[in-house]
C-alpha cells in the first residue's frame, strides 16, 4: 500500500503547477495534503476511484487538510477536539482495519514566535491524541510537522538555532511525541543521511542549492514498524515550498 503527504501551500496554486500529474502518475493508495486552502467549491479536483475528505479552515484561504482515499475507511473524525485548531482544519483520522491514519498540519509558531504558548498547547493535545489512538490500533501519522528534528535535518543548523520550527522547545516537543511510542519512519531507515529536505524558502536560488529543511514526517507507532517497506522524499517535485514524501507498508 502506498500512501503520499505533502503540503501544496493551496491546492487550487498546485494544481497549476503538476499536482494532477504527480497524483496520477504515482497513483497512492492515500494521497494526504496539508495547507489545502479551499472550500470544496473552491477546486474540482476528483480523481476517479478515490473517496475525498476535506477539513477546511473557518479562514478562508488558509490552513486545512485534506485526504484523496481509494479505501473506505471504517470512520472519518476531523479535528481533535480543540476549537482553536480544529476552526482551522488542521487534522484529519481515517480508521481502516488494521491502522488509524491521522493527517496533521501543525501550527507554525510565526517569525516572531508569537504563537509559541498555544503551539506548545497543541503538542500536547495532538500527542494525547494519538496516544489515545494507539491503545486502540496502530497509527500512521503523517503531515507537515514544521519543526526539523535534529541538526541533521536542516541546512546551516547552528544559524537557524532558535528561529521558528528549530527552537529548543518546537524540537523539544517532537521528541517527546517520539518517546511516547512513535518512529520517523525517514530516519529509521536513513540513520546518517545528510541534505534530505522536504522544504525550501521560495528565495531565489535557495532549492537549486539544497538549502533546505525536513519539517514533513510520517510517523508510526513502535510496533507498526515491521510493516514499512519503503520512504521515499520526492526533492524533484515542485509545485510548492514544500515537496511530496511517500510510505510504502504491506497490504
Amino acid at each position: 500500500m502506498k500512501l503520499i503527504s505533502w503540503n501544496v501551500a493551496g491546492i487550487r496554486a498546485c494544481l497549476k503547477k503538476g499536482l494532477e500529474d504527480f497524483f496520477l502518475k504515482e497513483n497512492a493508495d492515500i494521497f494526504c495534503i496539508q495547507e489545502s486552502k479551499a472550500m470544496e467549491e473552491q477546486f474540482d479536483f476528483r480523481p476517479e476511484g478515490y473517496n475525498m475528505y476535506l477539513f477546511p479552515a473557518v479562514r478562508k484561504g488558509y490552513s486545512g487538510t485534506l485526504i484523496y482515499s481509494k479505501i473506505k475507511p471504517l470512520n472519518v473524525t476531523y479535528g481533535i477536539n480543540e476549537e482553536e485548531y480544529d476552526s482551522e482544519g488542521r487534522t484529519i483520522t481515517l480508521e481502516f482495519e488494521k491502522f488509524y491514519l491521522v493527517n496533521v498540519y501543525v501550527p507554525n509558531v510565526k517569525r516572531d514566535l508569537s504563537r509559541m504558548q498555544s503551539r506548545m498547547y497543541f503538542e500536547n493535545c495532538f500527542r494525547n491524541y494519538l496516544k489515545k489512538l494507539d491503545e486502540t490500533k496502530p497509527v500512521i501519522v503523517c503531515g507537515d510537522f514544521n519543526v526539523a528534528h535534529e541538526e541533521i535535518d536542516i541546512c546551516n543548523a547552528k544559524a537557524n538555532i532558535g528561529n521558528a520550527g528549530f527552537t529548543y522547545e518546537e524540537r523539544a516537543k517532537f521528541t517527546e511525541l517520539l518517546n511516547s511510542g512513535f518512529i520517523d519512519t525517514y530516519r529509521y531507515f536513513n540513520k546518517n543521511k545528510t541534505g534530505a529536505y522536504t522544504w525550501w524558502s521560495y528565495m531565489p536560488g535557495v532549492r537549486d542549492r539544497n538549502i533546505g529543511w525536513r519539517i514533513d514526517y510520517f510517523l508510526v507507532s513502535n510496533g507498526f514498524i515491521k510493516s514499512v517497506k519503503n520512504v521515499t522524499i520526492y526533492s524533484d517535485i515542485y509545485g510548492s515550498d514544500h515537496c511530496p514524501i511517500g510510505l510504502e507498508i504491506e497490504n
